[in-house]
């Protein structure tokens, strides 16, 4: 059987690999090409590896390359500082036995950060490992909708990012590095553990039904994304454009609090005080992120 490990690390190789071209590291292309990117042997030379070793890596056959060997294959592939831990992460887990059994147990958000929510004037939320979506505030509500109206299972930010019914037309200008920002989260998260069967599901699923995530969990980015910006067009108050970080959470890692913030004195703060007025009277209010 493939260690799972192995078989991830293959295909982030892959997917590294295709990205770069001949001029990128100063080889002719020389004649016509099968392949957009480097050829593996072209690969394994730049690497000092034989090309059978660096095929049965691609292959996720039972390989263990050392540190010097993945030091060399980092560096042919020209890969930034995310990119090599993901690499070693892969590599190390693949050296050791598939273990029988792993203990999965239930993301549990804390009491006290319960409570924190609520005394929160700003939209936030806990995610999961998986980017399930373990609890949130009032404000949170106002901004992306009653999770009440999903049921659990669907509570989860990719699947609702990659939801029709919910985003609608992929008609904002940076929906696309959003989306990126998730997969890499989820991409971290299987790195931590390939088989689990949270991710499988939701990672199998999106496969299925959505040619756009199909291609963007194609390039196995690597990001470990903890802020950035997000835009949310919400009816009755117009786009708003907030600020937001990862915090983690007290005790064992895993669930981690979402924290949407604006400038203060800014037409976005304006607009998330007006969207909180809005929303003390208006129960059923829903949001639409993108």
């Amino acid at each position: 059987m493939t260690h799972p490990y192995a078989r991830e690390l293959g295909d982030f190789l892959r997917a590294r690999r295709d990205r770069l071209h001949p001029h990128d590291v100063g080889l002719e292309p020389g004649g016509r090409r099968k392949v957009t990117g480097l050829r593996r042997e072209e690969l394994a030379l730049l690497a000092g590896l034989s090309t059978d070793y660096y095929q049965r890596m691609e292959q996720g056959r039972e390989v263990r390359p050392s540190d010097d060997v993945l030091d060399a294959l980092a560096g042919a592939l020209g890969l930034d500082d995310a990119e090599r831990r993901h690499l070693f992460t892969l590599a190390r887990a693949a050296r050791r036995p598939v273990p029988a059994r792993v203990e999965r147990g239930p993301e549990r958000v804390p009491d006290r950060t319960r409570r924190l929510l609520r005394v929160m004037d700003t939209p936030a939320v806990v995610l999961g490992r998986h980017l399930d979506l373990l609890d949130w505030n009032p404000m949170a509500e106002a901004l992306l909708g009653s999770p009440d109206t999903y049921a659990p299972d669907r509570l989860n930010m990719l699947l609702l990012l990659f939801d029709d019914t919910v985003t609608g037309e992929r008609s904002c200008p940076d929906w696309e590095r959003q989306a990126l920002e998730y997969i890499g989260m989820m991409r971290a998260a299987v790195a931590t553990d390939p088989t689990h069967p949270r991710a499988t599901a939701i990672v199998g699923e999106l496969s299925i039904r959505s040619a756009e995530f199909r291609r963007l969990w194609a390039r196995h980015d690597v990001r470990v994304s903890v802020s950035g910006t997000k835009t949310f067009r919400v009816p009755g108050t117009g786009d708003i454009v907030l600020d937001w970080d990862t915090y983690p959470l007290p005790g064992a890692p895993g669930p981690v609090m979402l924290v949407f913030t604006a400038e203060p004195g800014s037409a976005d703060a304006d607009r998330l005080q007006l969207l909180a007025s809005l929303h003390a009277t208006r129960s059923t209010l829903t949001g639409k992120h993108c």
